[in-house]
């Protein structure tokens, strides 16, 4: 099955036009190649209430399947991209930050500075990534095939076939 996506970049500086944004445009060049339809992309600063409105809306009016978020992962006091996707996510699914931390560690240290966090909105699947562009596909591309089989199972009527 192809199932939707949405990439939303979270920049102060890009939203001002400081700054381009390569991370959400490869981002969706990923996905495209994974098989995902690239249905949304947005770019929002670094705000709380405008986040969340940007996750409610892919989850809630869309109907995202996998929404993907760039940026906002850090240490920097306007890092709050975790906090609002921990606001609006009803189910935490934890093993895919852990599965991305884990391969980023094998790269740099540095990689257990992440504070992604992942979950399940309605039928829609909300990872963070970080905001660079070689981190944010490393990110994506280790956790991308079992996040597939995880659509299928959030999308199933019963439960997906987990023997295959």
């Amino acid at each position: 099955m192809n199932y939707t996506a949405a990439v939303i970049t979270i920049s102060d500086k890009g939203y001002r036009g400081e700054r381009e944004d390569t991370s959400g445009p490869n981002l969706c060049r990923i996905l495209k190649e994974k098989g995902f339809e690239v249905a949304y992309t947005a770019m929002v600063p670094d705000e709380p209430e405008r986040i969340k409105a940007e996750l409610r809306k892919c989850a809630d009016e869309l109907g995202i399947a996998l929404v993907l978020t760039t940026g906002g992962t850090g240490f920097s006091p306007r890092d709050i991209t975790p906090e609002a996707t921990l606001e609006v996510v009803e189910r935490l699914t934890p093993g895919i930050p852990e599965a991305m931390r884990a391969e980023s560690m094998k790269i740099t240290p540095k990689g257990c500075l992440s504070r992604s966090v992942a979950g399940i909105r309605n039928r829609s699947l909300i990872i963070n990534l970080p905001g660079s562009k070689k981190a944010s596909a490393e990110n994506i591309l280790a956790v991308i095939d079992p996040v597939a089989h995880g659509l299928d199972m959030l999308y199933s009527e019963g439960s997906a076939d987990c023997a295959k």
